[in-house]
């Protein structure tokens, strides 16, 4: 009697096996699968995808699964318009008012032409990096070093690094996604609502006289907006006068007043840069 081929029994196995897996795989994907709500695709679609993350999702995708399984706020995302919100609205069966446009606005005005540099700095081109040689190049230990990290992680295209080494946001192309925000290492980012457009470009907590010698156009702490602005609109924080923008304020008195002139008005929109 001839012997069994061990290697055809093996293939026999292994076919077996197989076909069994599979068709146990079948049988669970027919019985054990949970379908995704058909409404987070759609929502997903309806969200304007720029992924910023501005809502606190990781994404587009996740804000809507958010919005279709937890019935979390649909007017989160800072980059939508109220086309958006309305099919969301929709979609949902809710209504919601659209939150105020915010946007992102650099703190300084100190440029090349105002604020003195240290030292002349050759590594790589990023605020980080300048930032971690010694301290940076610029005189202000709190100024904008002015090379681009904001402006590369702008998902918009919102930040311009202008020609006198200075970052300047675009209300118009603002999403107020705040990953200007996380990745300047001088803090000097604020997201705030579009209609406060009185702005003190200041964040230097060091004292007048040394606040002079460093830069034309920093706060020197003399008070005198904190006196002349609408009630608690601007308060001091040591020598640093700072906005406050929870409170209205809207006399150009403080702008007119100030000795350095680092308060200024911002334009509630501009156009395209380009």
């Amino acid at each position: 009697m001839t012997g069994v081929d061990p290697v055809t029994v093996g293939l026999a196995v292994v076919g077996g096996t197989g076909i069994a897996c599979g068709a146990a795989l079948a049988v669970a994907a027919r019985f054990l699968s949970v379908k995704e709500d058909p409404r987070i695709e759609k929502a997903t679609e309806i969200l304007p995808g720029a992924n910023c993350g501005g809502c606190g999702y990781a994404g587009c995708a996740d804000y809507a699964k958010a919005i279709v399984l937890n019935g979390v706020a649909i007017n989160l995302c800072s980059a939508a318009g109220e086309e958006v919100l309305a099919l969301l609205s929709e979609m949902m069966g809710v209504s919601a008012t659209a939150a105020e446009k915010r946007v992102a606005i650099v703190l300084c005005g100190g440029d090349t032409e105002k604020a003195v540099r240290r030292f002349k700095y050759n590594g790589i081109a990023d605020c980080r990096a300048a930032h971690a040689v010694g301290g940076g190049d610029k005189g202000c230990s709190y100024g904008c070093l002015g090379y681009g990290s904001c402006s590369r992680v702008c998902p918009t295209g919102a930040i311009e690094i202008t020609a006198n080494q200075l970052a300047v946001v675009h209300p118009a192309l603002c999403i107020a996604c705040g990953a200007c925000v996380k990745v300047c290492p001088r803090s000097l980012i604020k997201i705030v609502p579009v209609s406060r457009t009185i702005h003190v470009l200041c964040r230097s907590k060091d004292k007048g006289p040394i606040v002079k010698k460093l830069c034309k156009v920093g706060c020197i702490g003399c008070t005198v907006c904190a006196k002349n602005c609408d009630e608690g609109a601007i308060v001091m924080e040591g020598t640093l006068a700072v906005v406050d923008y929870a409170r209205p304020l809207t006399t150009d008195v403080v702008i007119e007043k100030c000795p350095t002139n680092c308060i200024v008005r911002t334009e509630t929109e501009v156009s395209d840069k380009s």
